[in-house]
Formats: C-alpha cells, sequence, structure tokens
C-alpha cells in the first residue's frame, strides 16, 4: 500500500530511473526502443506499479505503442474496442485517472472485466502530449487493490512531464540532424551537376541552360536520376583522363 505523500525513497527512485532513460535517449534507438523503455522506467519510478504502457492517437485511431507486458495490451484493446476507458479518458482530458478496479466496473465495464479477467486491481493513466505526432497516454497497471495513491498521481505526472520534454527534445534534434543531412546532399548533388555543366560547356562550347538540357535529356531517356547522370559522367570523363 503506498503513502498519501510522496517519501524520499520515492523521489529517489523517480531521480533514477529519469536519469537512466535521459540515458537511453541518448544512444538514439529507434522511437520504438524509446517507447519501451519510458514503460519499463515507468513501472520502476512508481510504486504499486506492475505493468505499464503507451496509448498514442494517430489520425483519432488509439493503438498501444509500447508495453512491459502483453496483458497490459489485452487491457488496453478492450477500452479501444469498446471506445471507452481511463485511458482514453486521460488522452482526450488531458487529466490524470486513478482507480480502483473494485468500482471502475459502472464507467467502463468492458475495461473492467477484461483487467479482472488478467488479474489487475488498481490502475493509473496519465496523459502524454509530445507533439502532433505523438499525444495519448501512459498507463500503469497494478495487480494489488490499492487503486494507486495521490503521491503515485504525481510521481507519475513528473515522470510524465520529464518524458514529454525528453521526446520532444530529442524528436527536435533528430529533425535538425536530417535536415542538416539531407542540407549536404543536396549541396553534393547541385555540386556534381553544376561540374558536369562546366564540363559539357567546356566540350562542346555552349551556354549553361543548353548543357543543363543534355544533362535532362540523358536522365529522361535513361530514367536514370538526374545527379546519378551528372556523377557518372563527371567519373567516366575523370576515368578517360587518366587513363590518357
Amino acid at each position: 500500500m503506498t503513502g498519501e505523500s510522496i517519501l524520499p525513497e520515492h523521489l529517489d527512485e523517480l531521480t533514477a530511473a529519469m536519469t537512466d532513460l535521459t540515458g537511453a535517449l541518448e544512444t538514439e534507438p529507434v522511437e520504438a526502443e524509446i517507447l519501451e523503455a519510458v514503460c519499463a522506467e515507468a513501472v520502476r519510478a512508481v510504486p504499486g506499479a506492475d505493468m505499464a504502457s503507451i496509448t498514442a492517437i494517430r489520425d483519432g485511431e488509439p493503438t498501444t505503442a509500447a508495453s512491459t507486458d502483453e496483458a497490459a495490451v489485452e487491457i488496453d484493446r478492450a477500452q479501444y474496442a469498446a471506445g471507452a476507458g481511463p485511458c482514453l479518458q486521460a488522452a482526450s482530458t488531458g487529466e490524470i485517472v486513478r482507480v480502483p478496479l473494485a468500482t471502475a466496473g459502472t464507467a467502463w465495464p468492458e475495461f473492467t472485466a477484461r483487467a479482472q479477467e488478467l488479474g489487475v486491481g488498481s490502475y493509473l493513466a496519465a496523459p502524454l502530449r509530445v507533439d502532433d505526432r505523438l499525444s495519448g497516454a501512459i498507463n500503469l497497471f497494478g495487480y494489488g487493490d490499492h487503486g494507486f495513491a495521490e503521491a503515485d498521481s504525481q510521481l507519475l505526472q513528473l515522470y510524465t512531464t520529464v518524458v514529454s520534454f525528453g521526446l520532444r527534445t530529442t524528436r527536435r534534434y533528430h529533425h535538425a540532424r536530417q535536415r542538416a543531412v539531407d542540407l549536404e546532399a543536396a549541396m553534393r548533388t547541385r555540386a556534381v551537376i553544376e561540374q558536369a555543366k562546366g564540363i559539357l560547356m567546356a566540350v562542346h562550347r555552349i551556354g549553361a541552360d543548353d548543357a543543363m538540357k543534355l544533362l535532362v535529356t540523358e536522365s529522361q531517356h535513361t530514367n536514370v536520376k538526374l545527379r546519378d547522370i551528372a556523377a557518372r559522367f563527371v567519373e567516366d570523363l575523370s576515368s578517360a583522363g587518366s587513363a590518357g
């Protein structure tokens, strides 16, 4: 049974969980691995939690993006099928939902029945808002009938706040890095095309527009991308020059 106030050891465990999660984010794993780590550390951070899952709402449709146990996924599915449940309420209202299963049957009969079949007695969900691509809820499941305490809600809220910030920052970093990679590739493409144009202009004594037309025509006739045509042309000419 958890207390109604956050104990120092609970804060220590929360801090350790968030530190480990930050370390996981720094290793740059794929999104699925990141969300699995979020679930694992959530169970560690909140006393009384035995399983965790993340509900993601995409195009208005809920799906379980990550979990620590298949039983959590099954309970999520019962909510999705019914179109009602604590995880959907947390996601839609932006408020934490904390319920003992013994009192949840009236509001969410389908969810309650499936959860009790799988031995879950307590449930806690917090809204997760990262960006336009990821929003939903972090869901915690407890086998005990403690119903989670107010302190557990506060711990999960703190944890979710850090998770949201971490995921948002990580996504922005990856987006910025991808843009840099794309820009570098575009610059290399532009450079090789300009090089090929320069060679054609010198060899055929034509202008830049006519040289570009030659490259485009060859690209269309061979169904090969323009940058590849230009790179091949430059490489062939360089090889011929070296052989000579």
